[in-house]
């Protein structure tokens, strides 16, 4: 007969979706058993926790301890008190705002006396009235976005022919908000040669690609029949709410010689994958470069994607950074960086920019910092620091090099749900075996967030990373834990009146689940006496 054990391990494994249980297999098989080792609290005020071989983790490895030096100036350099962005707070703030603030169409004129082209904006709604602070600050926005919609200006002559793109920018404020802007460059109907023109729609701090996407393409199709089309149809989406995760709106429009339309615009389940293309990332790049870029970007480093096409720059930018799921980059970010704004890469600070490759002769002149520099039509990398492959724990990186080599198998083995459509995508596979990387890594963290006398949450973070039993994590969650990702990600959890929701918290409850009870109590038995020492602190004081 079954143990009451045997029944609850069954049980959870009904919940966890098969494709999921697969890329915990292939994590487990390479990690070894043990996870959590047991922590006393004499040894942890030592603050020493030597190694096996007694020499301490920081002096074993002086490029680990460089990384962590680099970190910490450049959270000096941030002089300003940080203000850390993270995905749930922006996704639960804007999902009932508008769906979108501003739309515009983006024309080439031609330069008087040259045979050059520059943007400019030929419509704009809704129009903007009384100067105040905030239309001032939108007028700023919007002078901004021709560049960003046409940042190959002067590349251009008339054409016969071009097939349509999409592309998305962003733009961030002085106060470190972001704004999307989605585009659809097509060119108008015609039999002589013509430029081409970019269809714009910017809207508040949510990325949701496919939604827009979809938008874009109604635009696209009546701008086919005539440019008046597409005003009023803009005009009835705009008095449209944003759908909720998982919830649809209708919109009635009139299109001649189709008459009344009724157009639905769904909102998927998991907002985190909506602006996302993992396939075009893993077709511009190998498994082992994605995962030097991500480690890159792990350490909060320079990027520089380069590419031909503005779509292949802004999907590539936008999938790494939601490789990075549960955290968010918290630096400058750019998709698509207009050539007059180049002097950026210059910058001291960690950044992700996409450059054209026409922008590339000019970027070699400048004199750029330690960066990693991606040609994405190449698979290449143009510069690079050369440790890239040894930034991450091996066993870890193994797990998810080998889950992302058998990325199309597991996705097309039987589904096992009803919603198997979104839990058994490419997208979804991706993103599963990143976030499994980050339970193996930081899934324990909710067992260090103690409360103190004021009913405070802190986070204990040296016994955090030392209660964690391989050393190659360890050493990486030394330097990991210096930046503003990690130090974004724990404030938001210190300050929530509630436990956060989500897919990685759901993830880290499964695996803390995994945990032999042994690992688990020997950290509670820990907190418990770390707790009652400092509430003895407090009283003497």
């Amino acid at each position: 007969m079954s143990t009451t054990s045997e029944l609850l391990s069954t049980r959870r494994s009904r919940r966890i979706p098969k494709l999921v249980q697969k890329i915990n297999g292939i994590y487990s098989a390479k990690r070894g058993k043990k996870r959590l080792k047991k922590l006393s609290l004499s040894n942890f005020e030592n603050a020493s926790l030597r190694d096996e071989n007694s020499e301490s983790e920081s002096d074993s490895d002086d490029r680990f301890k460089a990384h962590t030096q680099r970190l910490v100036h450049i959270q000096s350099v941030l002089k300003k008190a940080p203000s850390y962005r993270t995905l749930e707070r922006e996704l639960i703030e804007w999902q009932e705002r508008e769906l979108f603030e501003y739309f515009v169409v983006i024309s080439l004129k031609k330069k008087p006396s040259k045979n050059t082209y520059i943007p400019e904006v030929s419509y704009q709604f809704p129009k903007l009235e009384r100067p105040t602070k905030q239309v001032r600050e939108a007028e700023e926005r919007l002078k901004a976005i021709p560049q960003f919609c046409f940042p190959d200006a002067k590349d251009w002559s008339p054409v016969s022919d071009f097939t349509s793109e999409t592309f998305s920018f962003m733009l961030t404020g002085e106060d470190g908000s972001r704004r999307f802007g989605y585009c659809r460059r097509l060119l108008p109907g015609g039999k002589v040669p013509r430029l081409p023109e970019v269809y714009c729609v910017i809207i508040s701090r949510l990325g949701c690609f496919t939604l827009f996407s979809k938008i874009l393409d109604e635009v696209e199709r009546r701008r086919g029949i005539s440019a008046a089309l597409v005003y009023p149809f803009m005009r009835s989406l705009m008095e449209s709410p944003f759908p909720a995760p998982g919830r649809t709106i209708k919109v009635k429009t009139f299109l001649p010689g189709a008459g009344n339309e009724v157009i639905e615009l769904r909102r998927p389940m998991d907002s985190r994958l909506e602006h996302v293309d993992f396939d075009c990332l893993f077709r511009c790049l190998s498994i082992r470069q994605v995962i030097r870029v991500f480690a890159s970007l792990l350490l909060e480093r320079r990027v520089i994607f380069i590419a031909d096409k503005l779509s292949t720059l802004s999907n590539c930018a936008h999938a790494v950074v939601a490789l990075l799921y549960p955290f968010s980059w918290q630096h400058t970010f750019i998709p698509v960086l207009p050539p007059s704004m180049i002097d950026i890469v210059c910058c001291p600070t960690p950044f992700l920019v996409g450059l054209l490759s026409s922008s590339l002769p000019k970027l070699k002149e400048l004199p750029v910092e330690e960066a990693l520099m991606v040609d994405l039509g190449a698979d290449r990398f143009l510069r690079q620091m050369d440790d890239e492959d040894s930034l991450l724990p091996r066993k870890l990186q193994a797990a998810l090099e080998q889950a992302l080599e058998q990325k199309n198998e597991l996705v097309n083995q039987d589904s096992d749900s009803e919603s198997d459509d979104e839990c058994n995508s490419l997208n979804s596979l991706v993103s599963e075996a990143f976030i499994r990387y980050f339970v193996e890594t930081i899934g324990h963290y909710s067992l260090f967030l103690t409360q103190n006398e004021r009913n405070e949450r802190i986070f204990q973070r040296e016994a955090f990373r030392k209660s964690v039993a391989s050393k190659s994590i360890r050493r990486f969650l030394e330097v990991f834990m210096e930046s503003q990702m990690f130090a974004g990600f724990i404030q938001d959890r210190e300050l929530r009146k509630c436990r956060a929701k989500g897919l990685f918290e759901q993830r880290v409850e499964q695996y803390l689940e995994e945990l032999p009870d042994t690992e688990q109590s020997g950290v509670n038995k820990f907190l418990k006496g770390l707790g009652n020492k400092m509430k003895f602190l407090h009283k003497k004081s």
